[in-house]
């Protein structure tokens, strides 16, 4: 097995931990998958494009770092009702209340705060799988936004993980791109 073989298996084992990480009054509106490779480079060199259209080097040095990676995780939190707690977080005061108001931006909203915990927890326990495996990883909100651009996810809100095994972290003491 290769070494970037190895880092899809782990890569899957995000997706399986993602999936079966708790969820809050145990529903799930958790989307998990692992990218194929055409997808990974198309969702780098979109992220690159979105940087050179928005004067951001940041959303370039992502987009580098998805193309350098050998795999991307998304993970998501896909439309969804209030958790019916009525709790008030979601900035509504309740869950009806909520579920009236549809807003389209990068992200889809609003979302109810338990479910945005419920992605929270969803990414940590992926990241931790690949931190186990000894894979590099770098949980990114850019992905997520480029992937709901693509249609590389149903999510309102998606947040990507890639990948690397190499001998240095590429995902860290990064520099802008110039």
């Amino acid at each position: 097995m290769t070494i970037k073989e190895t880092v899809r298996l782990v890569g899957s084992l995000m997706e399986l931990a993602a999936r079966t990480a708790p969820k809050a009054v145990g529903q799930d509106f958790i989307e998990a998958r692992l990218l194929d490779d055409d997808e990974r480079i198309a969702l780098g060199n979109d992220m690159i494009s979105i940087g050179r259209e928005r004067g951001s080097p940041n959303w370039e040095r992502d987009g580098q770092n998805v193309l350098d990676s050998s795999a991307v995780v998304l993970i998501g939190l896909l439309p969804h009702k209030g958790a019916g707690l009525n709790c008030g977080a979601c900035g509504f005061k309740t869950c009806a209340e909520f579920e009236k108001h549809h807003v389209e931006a990068e992200f889809a909203g609003p979302n109810c705060s338990i479910r945005a915990l419920d992605l929270g927890i969803a990414l940590g326990s992926a990241a931790k799988v690949a931190s186990d495996m000894n894979v590099d990883n770098r949980v990114m909100y850019r992905i997520g936004v480029s992937a709901r651009r693509l249609g590389l996810c149903k999510a309102n809100i998606s947040h990507g993980i890639p990948l690397s095994a190499t001998g240095k972290n590429i995902f860290f003491d990064r520099q802008p791109r110039k």
